[in-house]
């Protein structure tokens, strides 16, 4: 895991596109105490044009990480909170009649923004959960017969309560498929939580606006150019493939957990956000511990696991570490990345 603590030793003074993300998380960090995993993963998201969904028990700052998050990009922002009575119309928008004129009038929801903050998405039904469907993949919502652009950027960040049941539904596979990364956030330490007293009890710094969404839209792209080695991709699919055909890669000890593995999304970013934590390190190319470190947040969400998981208490982050541990992690030589481009 990324120490955001250190990221002035890590980045490579030589590569100014660092610097704006150093700013970033900077500015995050004068509001959020420890959560250096999500805060990264968060970054990660914002590169890679990825859905977050985090998961975690209440009071881990979830919801103001990602709010602090977005007053440092800056942008529109909107937050939905998520309930029972929630119904698709009030997400992404409806027609309206007019009386006066005889015709109707579209009235847009609040998914036309650039980071929507989907709070406690678990607590509304299916329904209202299928209206993101579209949005999230397409980018575009579609209302009557005419279909409505979002703007771009576009990023959902969903938050869920994993130990709550009463009032809650589960996510439909589909949806959750289209979710780049699930983060399971924890307790902090006992140094960790003196701060967060120490901090939300006096006056918080003020978060500064870093970034434009112009901005962000470029560091996207730089981001795209992050060279990734032909190995590197055979990894990830290797992976992906393992958790469908656990007996053929060596691991039929784990086969019985897995009712459905992880789709093509998976390998898809995997790569995605590898290259994406390459660029947030401070490099212009991606190494394979930068695809492992991705593999447990892309993929904990596409496992469906079976009812012999649940009655041996065996969870998808516990099939991955033996998928892990098996698949042979590639050697990538680092050679010339000009080069390597030049060939690629």
């Amino acid at each position: 895991m990324c120490n955001l603590s250190q990221v002035a030793e890590r980045v490579d003074t030589t590569t100014p596109t660092s610097l704006p993300m150093e700013r970033l998380l900077y500015e995050v960090k004068k509001v959020i105490v420890g959560q250096d995993h999500l805060l990264e993963r968060m970054v990660v998201a914002l590169l890679a044009r990825g859905h977050l969904l985090v998961e975690g028990v209440p009071g881990l700052a979830k919801t103001m990480a990602i709010k602090t998050l977005a007053d440092a990009i800056g942008g529109e922002f909107k937050r939905v909170q998520f309930t029972p009575d929630l119904v698709p119309a009030d997400l992404v928008g409806t027609r309206i009649y007019n009386q006066k004129t005889g015709d109707f009038n579209t009235s847009l929801g609040p998914v036309f923004t650039n980071l929507l903050l989907a709070d406690e998405i678990n607590r509304a039904p299916a329904k209202v959960q299928s209206a993101l469907l579209e949005v999230m993949q397409e980018h575009q919502v579609t209302i009557g017969h005419d279909s409505f652009k979002v703007p771009d950027p576009f990023l959902v960040l969903a938050t869920q309560n994993p130990i709550e049941t009463e009032g809650t539904y589960a996510l439909p596979e589909a949806q959750i498929d289209r979710f780049m990364l699930k983060v399971l956030i924890g307790y902090p330490s006992p140094t960790e939580e003196f701060v967060i007293v120490e901090r939300m009890t006096g006056k918080l710094d003020a978060v500064q606006k870093v970034l434009t969404t112009d901005g962000l839209i470029e560091l996207q792209k730089q981001a795209d150019r992050v060279y990734v080695d032909p190995a590197l991709m055979d990894y990830a699919v290797r992976l992906a493939t393992s958790t469908r055909a656990t007996k053929a890669h060596g691991m039929p000890e784990i086969e019985k957990y897995i009712t459905y593995g992880a789709s093509p999304r998976a390998s898809i970013n995997l790569i995605l956000t590898a290259r994406a934590l390459a660029f947030v390190r401070g490099r212009d190319y991606a190494l394979p511990q930068d695809v492992l470190d991705m593999a447990r947040d892309v993929m904990r969400h596409r496992l469906v696991l079976s009812f012999e998981a649940l009655s041996d208490n065996v969870t998808a982050d516990d099939v991955l570490t033996t998928i892990l541990a098996k698949i042979p992690v590639p050697v990538v030589p680092l050679r010339d990345r000009a080069h390597a481009r030049a060939n690629g």
